[in-house]
């Protein structure tokens, strides 16, 4: 291999190494920032495949997407001199992409370690500080999330504009075993408590529901007295109209029947009086004067003729005021 062929190995195995070192990747989601001699550049690159001087410059990816960081067994020591500790903080924050390099070159590439990691330390420790145990592990344990969100959100506004802090979430903190026993000896009988009081409240709505129905079917029972008594109150006063309607109907025929005989009978007598002439009443005389006298042949005649005679007369003037009476009535 002759001395050219050899330079040629050489530049090309520079070529290669330099390639190796100056062409790097830029993942979705994250933002190059980029040191030369330990100095921030102000440029940025964004995702895809770039070339930088090698051995002289170097890069590191800053995400910003949501990501999560987890800050694990922070101690905290309480008002009353327990000493707890919280397992895991998750803290849930997104970095904006046009404020990469502000945010780099302030707190560095690793800004969570500052900004989040002992910001969450600090922010745990004054809330045990202030707050018993009780409180800390029972009572106002679900504030703990909303609080030190709000803590790191207000700090970040002032020193870190960039950074947005999505949400926090805490486990239960570890505290010494006799007190967990205590704390479950407790939410047990609390657990007791809780099925006893619902078990009375099961007793007082079964009574309340068996109340309602006795009620409801008394309200029921009178509803349908009342509907029972409305309707033979209804059926009286039918029967209250029917007879009135009806001893109406016979008044008005009675009155009708009286009425027309009334007027007959005053026809009646106007034609009476009409008829019941003295020429009538001399011939009805004579008719019952006929009628009544008796024609007796011989040479001795009855004592008794005169008075037969006046009898007679008597009698046909008796039969016929008879006659017009009668006539008069019908």
């Amino acid at each position: 291999m002759g001395l050219a062929e050899v330079v040629l190995v050489v530049c090309v195995a520079l070529v290669g190494i330099i390639l190796n070192f100056s062409v790097h990747k830029i993942e979705e989601g994250h933002t190059g920032v980029y040191y030369r001699g330990g100095a921030l550049l102000q440029s940025t690159s964004q995702p895809g495949f770039h070339i930088m001087v090698p051995f002289i410059t170097s890069y590191r990816s800053v995400q910003t997407t949501l990501q999560t960081d987890e800050v694990k067994n922070v101690p905290c020591g309480t008002s009353g001199g327990v000493m707890i500790y919280f397992d895991r903080i998750e803290v849930v924050n997104l970095l904006s992409a046009d404020k990469v390099y502000d945010v780099v070159k302030n707190y560095t590439a690793d800004y969570d370690k500052a900004l989040i990691f002992n910001k969450v330390h600090h922010e745990l420790n004054q809330f045990c500080s202030a707050h018993n145990l009780q409180e800390v592990y029972i009572e106002l344990f679900d504030q703990i999330d909303e609080n030190l969100k709000k803590a790191l959100q207000l700090d970040l506004v002032e020193m870190a504009p960039g950074i947005l802090i999505q949400a926090v979430r805490v486990t239960k903190p570890k505290i010494p075993e006799v007190i967990r026993k205590n704390y479950e000896m407790m939410e047990h009988e609390k657990t007791k408590l809780l099925i006893a009081q619902q078990h009375q409240k099961v007793v007082e709505k079964e009574a309340e529901t068996e109340r309602k129905k006795a009620i409801i079917e008394a309200e029921k029972a009178a509803q349908v007295a009342k509907i029972q008594l409305e309707q033979k109150i209804m059926e009286k006063e039918s029967h209250k109209q029917i007879s009135e309607i009806e001893d109406t109907s016979n008044y008005a025929r009675v009155k009708s029947q009286s009425d027309s005989d009334f007027y007959r009978a005053s026809r009646e007598a106007e034609a009476n009086k009409v008829k019941l002439t003295p020429e009538y009443l001399e011939m009805l005389r004579y008719q019952a004067i006929a009628s009544t006298s008796k024609i007796y042949f011989g040479s001795d005649i009855p004592s008794m003729f005169v008075d037969g005679g006046v009898a007679s007369a008597s009698a046909a003037k008796t039969a016929s005021k008879t006659e017009a009476k009668k006539k008069s009535g019908e």
